[in-house]
């Protein structure tokens, strides 16, 4: 099978997620031809059949802005036409899923059919896609795309609800590497954070205001009161300054280490006692899902997808948004029973493993695939 797959190349679950199910179809013997503005980060080195075509940009001065839609749409056109593609998996509806319709509508006129297959991860459908002058554009993609997955079945429902559409659409999770991401026994590199045998609390993000990172920061504080502590940050974004800020303020500085972008995380969660992540809104929670494998118990939001994730009192907690002081208590009762946080830790691992596999997830979209490609 020869499959084009867009996502954004930038550090995000989307991307993450598209990368990752493309080197894994590669090895599966798929041709994989990704097409976006950039090498996807995820794409560190050369792997048998897999290829990369950057979009390249027109800076004509007519244009005050540069128009990525379009140049995105030609690309798909010319590795389609030149590669002879099957399907176009499409990640993240705003543009890439337009684009990939006027591709189709443009490769029909040339007597090529192809089809396509856009997956929704999120933002596109919950903040962007609401934008009420992206919302006619949303809904013509999804409507046009020959087949549509979603990341969680809270986000099957939003899309539904939010754009009126009764078109049919599947939930595929999103996936783990569970050999990767896997407990661990390193107590030099646990010593190194936590010296004194103090709690390890840990959260990762892109560090945008809907990640809610500074609560974090409050939840140690009241946590560091009853059980010594320490918080690993790992990311980076327009609200580390802030969070850097707070922690001064509440004279945490030694308790609170931001160790900004990571590339191989799966070599620090594992140290965490305890994983947080106390979003806004969230369709699915993949940085959650990869503490889990890691056999990291989980304080989350219930909100979005989360509750599909993260089973109350079994593998973590859930809490109402901005409720510190519940997420306080909930890591305070679980750090303070070694029995229950054992319980909890081989519970979410089992659970990374049973339900959330990259074999059985990649196998769902392979189907999907054959079943699109069938019609």
């Amino acid at each position: 099978m020869k499959i084009g797959i867009t996502c954004y190349p930038t550090y995000g679950g989307s991307g993450v997620v598209a990368t990752e199910l493309g080197k894994e179809l590669a090895r599966l013997g798929n041709e994989v031809h990704f097409v976006s503005y950039a090498m996807p980060y995820r794409l560190k080195k050369f792997q048998e059949n897999i290829y990369f075509h950057e979009v390249e940009f027109s800076n004509y001065p007519l244009f005050e802005h540069q128009l990525y839609t379009l140049a995105l749409a030609s690309k798909m056109i010319e590795v389609a036409e030149n590669h002879k593609i099957d399907l176009f998996h499409v990640h993240y509806a705003i543009p890439h899923a337009m684009s990939a319709c006027m591709a189709k509508k443009i490769l029909a006129t040339r007597g090529y059919e192809i089809k396509i297959i856009s997956t929704l991860h999120g933002t596109d459908i919950t903040l962007v896609g609401l934008e009420p002058s992206f919302m006619p554009l949303v809904k013509f993609s999804i409507e046009e795309s020959d087949g549509v997955t979603a990341v969680s079945q809270f986000l099957k429902d939003k899309t539904k609800t939010a754009h009126q559409t009764n078109k049919d659409i599947q939930v595929i999770y999103n996936f783990i590497d569970t050999e990767l991401y896997k407990p661990k026994n390193n107590e030099t590199s646990k010593s190194h954070f936590a010296p004194n045998g103090e709690k390890i609390l840990i959260h990762t993000s892109n560090f945008r205001p809907v990640k809610r990172v500074a609560d974090t920061i409050r939840v140690l504080k009241l946590v560091n009161d009853i059980i010594p502590a320490k918080l690993l940050l790992i990311g980076d974004g327009p609200d580390r300054s802030e969070c850097e800020r707070l922690t001064k303020e509440l004279k945490l500085e030694n308790k609170v280490t931001f160790l900004g972008k990571q590339d191989g995380i799966e070599d620090l969660l594992f140290l965490g006692d305890v994983f947080f992540l106390p979003s806004e809104t969230e369709s699915f929670g993949l940085a959650a899902l990869e503490a889990m494998a890691c056999g990291v118990p989980i304080i989350c939001t219930n909100i979005g997808g989360l509750s599909e994730l993260n089973i109350q009192n079994k593998t973590g907690y859930l809490t109402d948004v901005g409720d510190v002081e519940t997420m306080a208590k909930n890591t305070i009762d679980l750090l303070s029973d070694e029995g229950k946080h054992k319980q909890f830790k081989e519970a979410c691992r089992n659970r990374a493993v049973n339900q959330f596999n990259k074999n059985l997830i990649i196998q769902k979209y392979l189907d999907y695939y054959k079943e699109i490609l069938s019609k």
